[in-house]
């Protein structure tokens, strides 16, 4: 158990880590360098971007650290390194909220823009108008939120892993 217990946390940890990663590079990195595009060029890079982004190694990693951590929960509150419960036990907290932000206002802001047209200033100013502050907005706060359960987990790994240790 204590094996599979590992591989949960260590998994889990990586895909937080993956999209702590991403949102944070969406904050600091591409909506920024995107913000002093033209309006119709900002809606149709985003568009691609948000199409793109829908594939099997994106939903993997941020689908598949949800059941683990629920595991590792389960495991820890069973077994060895109920040290780190508390920690895991918030990093799911934490990483839930972050995807309930993301299917609460990302994705259904990302489909609104992708119905958008493009094809005059006036109809890509408005559909810019209508996405972007909001979404950079809670953009930065899923980041966040998965940056703390990433770092969570990683104090959880470690509790994990010294538990025991004398």
């Amino acid at each position: 158990m204590r094996a599979l217990q590992t591989a949960a946390l260590l998994v889990a940890t990586l895909g937080a880590g993956l999209m702590a990663g991403l949102f944070a590079a969406f904050a600091y990195a591409v909506m920024p360098g995107l913000a002093r595009s033209a309006d119709r060029t900002f809606v149709q890079a985003m568009q691609h971007i948000n199409r793109a982004i829908l594939n099997g190694w994106f939903l993997v990693s941020f689908l598949l650290p949800i059941p683990l951590l629920v595991l590792a929960t389960v495991l820890a509150w069973n077994g060895h390194g109920r040290v780190a419960l508390p920690w895991i036990l918030a990093a799911l907290v934490l990483y839930l909220a972050g995807f309930f932000v993301t299917s609460g206002v990302n994705v259904p802001l990302n489909n609104a823009l992708d119905k958008a047209d493009t094809g005059d200033h006036s109809r890509a100013e408005a559909a810019r108008a209508a996405f972007e502050g909001r979404w950079a907005t809670w953009n930065t706060v899923r980041a966040l939120l998965h940056t703390v359960a990433f770092g969570l987990l990683a104090w959880a790994l470690f509790l994990h892993g010294t538990a025991g240790a004398v």
